[in-house]
């Protein structure tokens, strides 16, 4: 059966376009004006990834994303008039896995869908090891010293590329289209964002990181 793709979108006019665009690439879509009525769909029938607008009535983006995460780990894709950093910021620290400011091209909202699902998909049996931490690529659950750490679905594909190969440096352009597919102008903060996310997880001391390491000038690599 095709993926199903919710839409949580109060603008009639952009459901209908995202909704063309993504049955016409052969997606199934199901779609809400806000995110009370989302949140109801989502748990009638689980998507594959959901699409969700910041600016709602009622329960809004940001909030939506909250209640989904309480249960499930669906990629999610944050829509939003606003640009500003914060915005982004929020809704990446609350659990999404990618954001894209309005007015957007739809071809680039399916390619950023498709790249989801496909690094959603892929499973593996192995365990990847760094000191003190297991990724599990099966399970995707991460321990340190043996204690659960819990991971957004995002933190997991960015720990994992990391986690495979230690030692190497990473562009954060890299992790971002190692973790979430073409990477398009205006992404460059995102990635900062789940690097320092994840190191308020992994690390001791976040400050003075003992695993994710910052090259200057370079990126980023993960040290046993």
């Amino acid at each position: 059966m095709a993926p199903l793709i919710l839409i949580a979108e109060d603008d009639a006019d952009i459901r209908s376009l995202l909704r063309l665009y993504l049955e016409g690439e052969g997606f199934r879509v199901a779609e809400a004006a806000d995110g009370a009525a989302a949140l109801d769909l989502a748990r009638t029938e689980p998507p594959d990834m959901a699409i969700l607008d910041v600016m709602m009535p009622g329960m809004n983006g940001f909030e939506l994303t909250r209640a989904l995460r309480a249960y499930s780990d669906v990629p999610i894709l944050i829509l939003s008039a606003k640009s500003q950093d914060n915005d982004k910021i929020l809704g990446l620290n609350l659990g999404a896995d990618d954001y894209i400011a309005k007015p957007f091209n739809p071809v680039e909202i399916v390619a950023r869908v498709r790249a989801q699902l496909r690094r959603a998909a892929r499973t593996g049996g192995d365990v990847l090891r760094v000191g003190d931490l297991a990724l599990d690529t099966a399970s995707f659950q991460l321990t340190r010293g043996g204690t659960p750490i819990p991971l957004t679905p995002m933190e997991y594909k960015v720990l994992a590329l990391l986690m495979r190969a230690p030692g190497r440096i990473f562009t954060k352009v890299q992790l971002y289209e190692g973790a979430v597919g073409p990477y398009f102008e205006g992404d460059d903060n995102t990635m900062m964002v789940h690097i320092s996310k994840l190191r308020e997880k992994i690390e001791e001391d976040p400050k003075n990181p003992r695993y994710i390491i910052t090259v200057r000038g370079l990126g980023y690599k993960i040290e046993k």
